[in-house]
């Protein structure tokens, strides 16, 4: 019998099963943040949900991530102050990645070298 690793290692051999992991693994990140930081606060998702007017299955279904449903901002932003925290958004902008750094880091790390 395969180990969850060994399994989840078998699986991303595949180009399919690789793609659609690369592809959810930033929005899986994303609801990681949100239960690491509700973890260490100590709050059970009862809790976030009596704070932000929902339901404990509704939190669950949230922090799960992958539903038929992407939460709103206005939610998001309700579960973060639930956690006594503020939600920020950022565009990245990937066209303009060079081997992990964006030009602006490159020039930057250019110019130190030069000078």
């Amino acid at each position: 019998m395969l180990t969850h690793k060994e399994l989840k290692a078998r699986a991303l051999e595949r180009p399919d099963v690789k793609a659609e992991y690369e592809r959810l693994d930033e929005e899986f990140s994303f609801f990681d943040a949100f239960m690491k930081v509700r973890a260490a606060a100590g709050i059970t998702q009862a809790e976030v949900a009596e704070r932000i007017g929902t339901t404990q299955s509704a939190i669950a279904r949230l922090e799960s991530g992958g539903g038929k449903h992407s939460p709103s901002l206005a939610t998001l932003q309700k579960y973060a102050h639930a956690l006594g925290c503020r939600l920020e958004l950022r565009l990245i902008n990937e066209s303009r990645k060079v081997k992990g750094l964006t030009k602006r880091s490159t020039r930057a790390a250019k110019k130190q070298a030069a000078g």
